[in-house]
C-alpha cells in the first residue's frame, strides 16, 4: 500500500463568508498542491473540503496521514463522534452541521488507511503554514 503525507487547511473571512481551502500532498519524495475556494462558505466547510479533495484523487487505496489543525476534523475522527454520527444516519440532536460532507469523507475513510494528526495552525509547522498561504489566496479571490 502506498504511504501519503497530506496537510491541509480551510480560512475563510466571516463566517459565513468567502472561503479557500488548500491541501499538499506528498509522495516519495514529490509533491502536489490542490487549492480553490467559494464564495460564501464557513471555515468548517472549507476545512472539510481541503480533506475531502486531497483523499478524492488518491487514484487506489493509501495508508495516508492527515496533518490537520482543524479541531473540529480532528476531534470527530479522534474522539468518535464521526462514528456516532454515521450510526445515526448522519443525524445528530439539534442538527448535523455539513452532514453531506462528514458521509462524502467517511466515504473516503473507509477506501483509505488515514491517521489524522492535528497541528497547531500559525505556528511553526512549515507546511501547515503553507496550506494556510494557498487557502487565504484562494479566500482572497472571492473578497
Amino acid at each position: 500500500m502506498k504511504e501519503v503525507t497530506i496537510y491541509t487547511d480551510g480560512a475563510c473571512s466571516g463566517n459565513p463568508g468567502p472561503g479557500g481551502w488548500a491541501a499538499i500532498l506528498q509522495y516519495k519524495g514529490m509533491e502536489k498542491e490542490l487549492s480553490g475556494g467559494e464564495r460564501n462558505t464557513t471555515n468548517n466547510r472549507m476545512e472539510l473540503t481541503a480533506v475531502i479533495r486531497a483523499l478524492a484523487v488518491l487514484k487506489e487505496p493509501c495508508a495516508v496521514d492527515v496533518y490537520t489543525d482543524s479541531q473540529y476534523i480532528s476531534r470527530a475522527i479522534g474522539e468518535g463522534w464521526l462514528v456516532k454520527w454515521k450510526k445515526n444516519g448522519f443525524t445528530k440532536k439539534g442538527g448535523l452541521k455539513n452532514a453531506e460532507m462528514w458521509r462524502e469523507l467517511d466515504s473516503l475513510l473507509q477506501k483509505h488507511t488515514v491517521t489524522f494528526h492535528w497541528v497547531k495552525g500559525h505556528a511553526e509547522n512549515d507546511l501547515n503554514n503553507r496550506c494556510d498561504r494557498l487557502a487565504v489566496r484562494e479566500r482572497e479571490k472571492y473578497a
